[in-house]
Order: C-alpha cells, then sequence, then structure tokens
C-alpha cells in the first residue's frame, strides 16, 4: 500500500492524466457542435428508453434542466417523448436511429483515436493499461 506521502502525488498524476486523456477522447465525436451532455443523455439512452426524471437523477442535473436537454435533441430527431401507457403523466424517452447512428459514430471515432494511440505503446506498456482498466473502473465506481 503506497504512503500517505504518496498518495496526494499519485491522485493529483491521475486526475491530470485521466483529465487530458478524457479531453482528448472528447475532441472525437460525430457532431462538433454538439455538447457532451447532450452525447451522454443520447449514450444512456442507448441503454434503453428512461423517463425525464430517471434521466436526470442518472445524469446528476435538475429535471428542467435535462428537460431542455431533451427538448434540444427531440427537436434535432435524435429522440422520441412518448406518454407512458401506465402512467399517462410520465413520458417515456427514447433514442432514434438518428442518434443511435450520432453514438456508434462518436464511439467508433473515440475507439479508433485511443486504438492508435495505443499502437505506439509497447506491448509492456499495453499489459500495464490492460490491467489497471479494473482498478480504473473500481476508483470510478466509488
Amino acid at each position: 500500500m503506497a504512503s500517505h506521502q504518496e498518495s496526494p502525488d499519485l491522485a493529483a498524476e491521475l486526475r491530470m492524466a485521466a483529465f487530458r486523456l478524457t479531453r482528448r477522447l472528447r475532441a472525437q465525436r460525430a457532431v462538433d457542435s454538439m455538447p457532451d451532455g447532450h452525447l451522454v443523455v443520447l449514450a444512456t439512452l442507448q441503454r434503453g428508453p428512461r423517463t425525464l426524471g430517471e434521466l436526470a437523477e442518472a445524469e446528476r442535473v435538475t429535471p428542467p434542466s435535462m428537460n431542455r436537454t431533451v427538448n434540444a435533441l427531440e427537436e434535432a430527431g435524435y429522440l422520441t417523448r412518448t406518454p407512458d401507457v401506465q402512467d399517462r403523466r410520465k413520458v417515456i424517452i427514447e433514442i432514434t436511429d438518428a442518434g443511435r447512428t450520432l453514438i456508434l459514430e462518436t464511439q467508433r471515432r473515440r475507439d479508433a483515436w485511443l486504438e492508435d494511440a495505443l499502437a505506439d505503446l509497447s506491448p509492456a506498456e499495453r499489459a500495464a493499461l490492460a490491467a489497471a482498466v479494473p482498478i480504473l473502473r473500481q476508483v470510478a465506481d466509488r
């Protein structure tokens, strides 16, 4: 286990590396003008329909804020809203084929960029990253 003295340096270095990697990956998208928050909502909907409240909770934003995002995505043709047949007060939000295509192309571009970056690494470096993936997931899921 690392000493307390090493932890702040490790934390700072990991934070900066994760931030830079995230920024580089976010730059790889199918639509340059779309905010990251909109892409995240579409990616969530790709896993299945949600209500506005479920989307707001998942993204840790207020329902009015999520409603603005959903309105913009609906207007662009990336999602639809339909009344819940069991509870007419609720609306079910689903991704459209256009939204699915956008997300898949963005994911393809991000994966291609990362695969290209990983190709420059040695086999030992790639193995170290592969070993770190479960640890990074564990930290991210805290």
